[in-house]
């Protein structure tokens, strides 16, 4: 018994002795991947090509040459108009996801080069309140639509939101889908190339208002893509769904995206859409 004690206090020992987060199950096929390699291959699962989700800030160092991006407008922060309550509130919800973000709000917007060519770009970050799109995302993004309009910038905007419109604010939130398109509207007039590039997810507002507007659309592998969920959809037609619905490859087979690109060819892809459309 003493002998089978020591040998269990030795064994716990060890395992304490591992530390946490070395290792990340692919929620695809459920490879145990090495975090290491994972961040190597770019967030992607070298068994089944499972795209990872990547922050704002990742996602900007991929595309970007380095050291080239500015960040603009980065002090704005969101107000709470319609003081919301809940279970928790909307001012306690945006400091939560501050502080374990690092962010102000649920998107980055700036000027960079890619490819050695200058660009506007916004990128959404789905761990903000989904990816969400209030006054302030709304405002950032027609803002660098505008200063890429000024400047006759091509201009990129990466989407991943789940939360579509942040109802925490009410009309003011659905508000920004018209905002937004509006000054897509006059950035199209201008004959200035703008990419909307979707990740997983993109839905409800956001895919029914600027990521849905790009001259050129270009999804991820993998990503869900449209307006309402599948099991809502499913719930409310009493049907069954085709096999891959709502999918990047089943918007692209059925003519709602332009391009299915692979992360690690991402930024070459788009590099060179800004050659052809400039």
């Amino acid at each position: 018994m003493r002998i089978f004690k020591k040998s269990l206090r030795y064994t716990l020992a060890k395992k304490k002795q591992i530390p946490d987060g070395l290792w990340v199950k692919c929620p695809k096929c459920s490879l145990l991947i090495f975090n290491k390699i994972l961040q190597e291959n770019l967030k992607v699962c070298a068994k089944c090509n499972y795209h990872f989700s990547l922050t704002c800030w990742e996602r900007i160092h991929l595309l970007s040459d380095e050291g080239t991006f500015s960040e603009f407008y980065a002090s704005l922060e969101s107000a709470d108009p319609l003081n919301f309550q809940g279970p928790k509130s909307y001012k306690e919800k945006l400091q939560e996801d501050m502080q374990e973000t690092g962010l102000k709000e649920a998107v980055i917007v700036g000027q960079g080069k890619i490819e050695k060519k200058d660009f506007a770009l916004g990128v959404t970050d789905s761990r903000f309140i989904m990816g969400s799109m209030g006054s302030v995302v709304g405002e950032k993004l027609s803002r660098i639509i505008e200063y890429a309009l000024n400047k006759h910038l091509p201009l990129i905007i990466i989407s991943g939101s789940g939360g579509g419109a942040r109802m925490y604010e009410g009309m003011l939130s659905l508000m920004q889908m018209a905002k937004t398109s509006g000054a897509l509207a006059l950035f199209k007039k201008a004959n200035l190339p703008f990419i909307s590039v979707l990740t997983n997810p993109t839905m409800a507002g956001v895919m029914a208002s600027f990521a849905g507007l790009g001259d050129v659309t270009v999804a991820e592998p993998g990503a869900l893509i449209g307006f309402t969920g599948p099991r809502v959809i499913k719930q409310t037609i009493k049907q069954d769904l085709p096999k891959g619905f709502q999918t990047s490859e089943f918007n692209l087979e059925h003519g709602m995206i332009d391009m299915v690109v692979h992360r690690k060819d991402l930024k070459n892809t788009l590099a060179k859409l800004i050659d052809y459309l400039t």
